[in-house]
């Protein structure tokens, strides 16, 4: 029973290792995130100009072989900027769905093997986390620790972190009575171990599957809040920033706002499809 266990387990790790040889939509999503994390990696070599660097004579200034983008109305250059903004926009949608997926992951998987009173408290938390309205909850959480990315960090992780609870604690109580952890049970395994060994592999397949699509909600969030002047504090390039500032001028340079929300529109492509494959993967 416990090599059966530990060969279910595989076979889930084994059928995500497989996707990117053999999924188109897992190669393609692959390869535009991956474009995106190069181009954030290599901002420094690959902008043309200081993104804080200010330039009133030119500013506003349209798209021409100096400036591929124009400048904004500070004269900073927007090819710059969009590059430099791809290093503050990934990371922090990254960090803003990872820690809330482990953090979720450990407490659903304690709620769902333990039960009892470990379940209720975890469960009665999370309801808790639920009444609030979720942006209101964010932006009182960026407001009361102040601007920047860890305050964002911290407001995605402490209203996400439910969702992946309740979805892990569900798989968890499907599998928790199956013969296979009877049998690591009574062969005397400890709890780290079967948690481990037998029921974690067994229940983090649609955890995978809705995360890529949770790094877009975290980055789309990110986005929004720094529109709204509560994300990012200036001069910092970041991508929904850009897209604020560029909206009283679309009436002449359309791209100020156009281009970073194509830059969004690129990269949660790309996770969109890396989910899509995960899913089918899970058929």
């Amino acid at each position: 029973m416990t090599a059966g266990a530990i060969t279910m387990g595989e076979d889930v790790t084994n059928r995500v290792r497989r996707l990117p040889g053999g999924s188109a939509k897992m190669r393609v999503g692959m390869g535009i995130v991956a474009a995106f994390v190069l181009i954030a990696v290599f901002a420094p070599l690959l902008a043309p100009f200081d993104p804080l660097a200010q330039d009133p004579v030119n500013r506003l200034a349209a798209p021409s072989g100096a400036h591929w983008l124009g400048t904004d109305e500070l004269g900073r250059d927007t090819f710059s900027r969009l590059i430099y903004a791809a290093r503050v926009d990934i990371p922090i949608g990254l960090l803003g769905t990872l820690l809330p997926a482990l953090i979720g992951t450990l407490l659903g998987l304690m709620a769902g093997y333990f039960g009892r009173w470990v379940d209720a408290i975890i469960m009665r938390t999370a309801d808790v986390v639920q009444a609030f309205p979720s942006y209101i909850l964010v932006i009182a959480l960026v407001v009361a620790f102040g601007q920047g990315a860890i305050s964002i960090v911290v407001a995605f992780t402490v209203l996400a972190w439910v969702a992946y609870a309740r979805l892990v604690r569900t798989e968890v109580i499907g599998v928790r009575n199956l013969a296979y952890v009877h049998a690591a049970e009574t062969a005397g395994m400890s709890t780290p171990r079967i948690l481990r060994r037998h029921v974690f592999p067994n229940v983090i397949g649609q955890t995978l599957v809705f995360l890529p699509s949770d790094v877009v909600f975290a980055t789309l969030g990110l986005a929004a809040f720094s529109f709204l002047g509560l994300g990012i504090p200036a001069p910092t390039a970041e991508w929904g920033a850009m897209i604020a500032a560029g909206q009283p001028h679309l009436g002449e340079q359309w791209w100020l706002s156009t281009v970073p929300g194509l830059a969004i529109l690129g990269y949660g492509l790309g996770l969109s499809l890396i989910g899509d494959a995960l899913e089918e993967a899970q058929r």
